[in-house]
């Protein structure tokens, strides 16, 4: 048995709607993802939710992506299912210059905490959100724990061994 769903009714119902405004339709680890803009996005999702044959009533997660070496640094990214027909579909959303895109919390209620977790993570601005504030980090932070801003690692401490981590060998090992 296939593990393969076939959405191509999916794509051919979003496609009749929104045309060229959707695109990128790819399948990988056996989930549907499309892309789409920021001005696409939520009439996407209320469609998607509304339309009596799609029916994706549930919104699973929004994230955020940040990739410093692409013209679009930022990418919201939504997972929503279809209860009925068991169907899940990965929506993204390329952010170039601020990072802003409308909120999804009136199509969907329960986007309001994760545009804040993004937005506390990211920085990603959600517009029109009814309270966009740091919901797990302090007020007080001054940047975006989860952007690639900062080197992974502090090139100035003496007391780490790089053997330990797999970078050179350990004292007395011999290659």
């Amino acid at each position: 048995m296939s593990d393969t769903v076939d959405y191509s009714k999916v794509v051919s119902r979003i496609g009749e709607k929104f045309g060229e405004r959707v695109h990128s339709p790819e399948q990988p680890y056996g989930m549907l993802t499309l892309r789409t803009d920021r001005d696409t996005i939520i009439p996407l999702l209320q469609f998607l939710r509304d339309d009596e044959e799609m029916q994706f009533i549930f919104l699973t997660d929004i994230c955020g992506v940040h990739y410093p070496d692409r013209a679009e640094k930022f990418e919201v990214v939504y997972h929503i299912h279809s209860l009925i027909h068991n169907l899940r579909v990965r929506l993204k959303v390329g952010l170039s210059g601020e990072p802003k895109i409308p909120t999804a919390v009136h199509v969907f209620k329960g986007a309001n905490w994760m545009e804040r977790e993004t937005y506390d993570f990211y920085g990603i601005v959600f517009e029109g959100h009814p309270n966009l504030k740091r919901i797990l980090n302090v007020d007080e932070m001054t940047i975006f724990p989860m952007r690639k801003e900062y080197p992974l690692e502090d090139n100035t401490r003496s007391d780490k061994n790089d053997a330990m981590f797999g970078r050179g060998m350990l004292p007395g090992q011999n290659n």
